[in-house]
């Protein structure tokens, strides 16, 4: 099994070697130009997230600028809405559920490193694939660590850090992140009340 397989399947991996270094150069260079587009020519933008990205849904908008690693290992579902300054470190599969929605300063950060100063010293590397399922609410500036899964319909309140699973149809906050409540017929009646205004 060479690096490269090694790091997809989460395994210790060294990121200089098998193509790494030339895959996320190969990324990098998509990152700029896609960052730099004048508003003039935004049309082209989705032609290079296609090139960029494993997969991105239609009705999916990533506004500039977004900051990822390699870019395959990220998969977007449809009618997805992802704010300023998105960073991913996909160095394992990420996948963002169909409605989503991600604030600015989002950080999806799927790589760790060991613990121990004399292993990290060593240049090995590991990570974990992250789940995002439907219909969730990122706020920004939150932070997703890796091998974590985000139940459908969950918030995860700005600034939190998610350090473990989140389950469906919670609010979450904090660092580390912990559930406040369920999301419950009495948040929609709200909402329905204040429409009526």
């Amino acid at each position: 099994m060479d690096h490269r397989e090694r790091m997809l399947t989460g395994r210790p991996y060294l990121a200089n070697r098998d193509g790494l270094n030339e895959a996320r150069m190969a990324a990098q260079e998509l990152l700029y130009t896609y960052n730099n587009l004048p508003p003039s020519r935004w049309g082209e933008q989705r032609g290079l997230l296609d090139q960029l990205l494993g997969g991105i849904g239609e009705n999916s908008t990533i506004l500039p600028p977004l900051r990822c690693d390699y870019g395959a290992q990220i998969s977007v579902g449809r009618d997805v809405f992802i704010n300023y300054n998105f960073t991913v470190l996909d160095v394992c599969q990420v996948t963002i559920g169909d409605r989503t929605l991600i604030g600015p300063n989002v950080s999806i950060y799927a790589a760790g490193h060991p613990i121990a100063p004399e292993d990290r010293a060593t240049g090995w590397e590991y990570g974990g694939p992250i789940h995002i399922g439907n219909d969730v609410w990122l706020g920004g500036s939150c932070v997703v660590l890796a091998g974590v899964t985000i139940g459908d319909g969950a918030v995860v309140a700005a600034g939190s850090v998610v350090t473990r699973d989140v389950p469906p149809n919670t609010v979450v906050a904090g660092n580390p992140a912990r559930v406040l409540r369920q999301i419950t017929q009495a948040d929609r009646d709200n909402w329905k009340k204040a429409m009526e205004q």
